[in-house]
């Protein structure tokens, strides 16, 4: 059976190149002149910055924004967003100490809160001794290493339970709740576990923390998602005894692609602003692709173009092992070509113009695709093929080490 993935993008055609900023267009062309085929990931710092406080000046005082590192760690990025976020979201010791230094803290507990399954307890001790905010509890086990671990260090670690709600109101293209998964704890054994976790001698139990799905564009359908964890959280910790401070919603706004409307910023912050947490309560958001998805894009070189039975491929300097969200999450991921042109006068230069193309990159394996099927006016070797929309689980997520080809440079503009 033949790989067929990501989904063509036909009948879509290319964007045009003046889709791409003009000092993004500057720097890839200087890249383009060194001499060495271009692979770079490229930020602009004030894209996120004015993201996040859209976001943070939608929203009631009661919300904290605190940025998911893991959809982009450059450190150029995490320093823009830092002003305009009230914190932010890790899930490794090298996110914990990037988000440290971002934001130092001067004696008071860090604007950090950890997610994340299967903590291993060098993890747990880190963040203990940081005193984050909030460690996000994943089961019971997780619960007795962080009460063991603060008790050995003289701290009282503040923690809220992750869980995986038996049904949610609210759907996205990744689910982690609602449905058997190794995220948090089911919502029948809550009552259970909490009684236990409020007997541990090392644990100040502060709340609850659900993220049940990614990638939602509904505000209103967001927004109810809100309210349903501020109300589930309110009921459950007057039931079960807790003092309950904080309640984290976790992230899940998507970001639109090309046909899909985005998400109504200003209508979630109307609606969030109608609920009603409890007096003294902080419910905290972690937006990490919304925040840096146009922030970055991903630029290659076209090393080659050829046909083969009818098919017109652009191999880059690149592929999934700089960008594998495309073939990853099987979405049409779209691109604009930037024409380059010096070439050597001595050597033939392929092109493909007024066609559909297929973009495939440097590794040995038919999986290696990043768009297929979409319609181009011209592509040359040399060209570079830009892919806007690459500033969230782009350079992170990629398989950098298989071939062993150098990674992907980032410049931040």
């Amino acid at each position: 059976m033949s790989v067929q993935f990501p989904p063509s993008a036909a009948p879509r055609s290319a964007y045009p190149a003046d889709v791409l900023p003009a000092r993004l267009r500057r720097l890839l062309l200087h890249l383009a002149g060194s001499g060495t085929p271009v692979s770079a990931y490229v930020y602009d710092g004030e894209v996120a910055a004015e993201r996040a406080r859209e976001l943070r000046a939608s929203l009631p005082e009661w919300a904290a924004v605190h940025y998911a590192v893991k959809a982009n760690s450059f450190p150029g990025v995490v320093a823009a967003l830092a002003p305009h976020v009230d914190g932010f979201e890790v899930a490794s010791r090298a996110e914990l100490d990037l988000a440290l230094g971002a934001r130092p803290t001067t004696g008071a507990p860090a604007p950090v809160v950890a997610a994340g399954p299967a903590k291993s307890p060098p993890f747990l001790a880190a963040l203990i001794r940081a005193e984050v905010e909030a460690i996000n509890a994943e089961s019971l086990l997780e619960l007795h290493r962080i009460s063991r671990i603060a008790v050995a260090e003289g701290l009282r670690a503040r923690v809220t339970l992750r869980v995986n709600p038996a049904t949610i109101p609210v759907t996205g293209s990744l689910r982690m709740g609602g449905v058997a998964s190794q995220f948090g704890v089911a919502e029948p054994d809550v009552p259970d576990v909490l009684r236990e976790a409020l007997r541990l001698p090392g644990l100040d139990v502060a709340g609850f923390h659900v993220h049940a799905a990614s990638g939602n564009l509904d505000a209103d359908a967001h927004a109810a998602y809100l309210r349903w964890c501020v109300e589930w959280s309110t009921r459950t910790a007057l039931a079960c005894g807790v003092d309950l401070r904080l309640v984290d919603v976790g992230g899940g706004i998507g970001v639109a692609f090309e046909g899909e409307k985005p998400f109504d910023v200003a209508r979630f912050g109307e609606l969030a602003a109608q609920v009603e947490p409890p007096p003294g309560v902080k419910v905290l958001l972690e937006p990490g692709r919304f925040l840096v998805a146009d922030c970055g894009w991903y630029a290659a070189e076209a090393i080659d173009v050829k046909t083969s039975y009818g098919t017109t491929f652009v191999l880059i300097r690149g592929g999934i092992n700089h960008f594998q969200l495309p073939t990853s999450w099987d979405i049409v991921h779209n691109m604009a070509v930037l024409p380059v042109e010096s070439w050597p006068e001595d050597c033939p230069r392929p092109a493909a113009a007024g066609t559909e193309v297929t973009v495939t990159g440097e590794l040995c394996t038919p999986e290696d695709t990043l768009l297929r099927d979409v319609r181009v006016d011209r592509v040359r070797a040399g060209d570079l093929v830009v892919f806007p929309y690459a500033g969230s689980y782009g350079w992170e997520f990629a398989m950098h080490r298989f071939l062993g080809h150098p990674v992907a440079e980032r410049h931040l503009l």
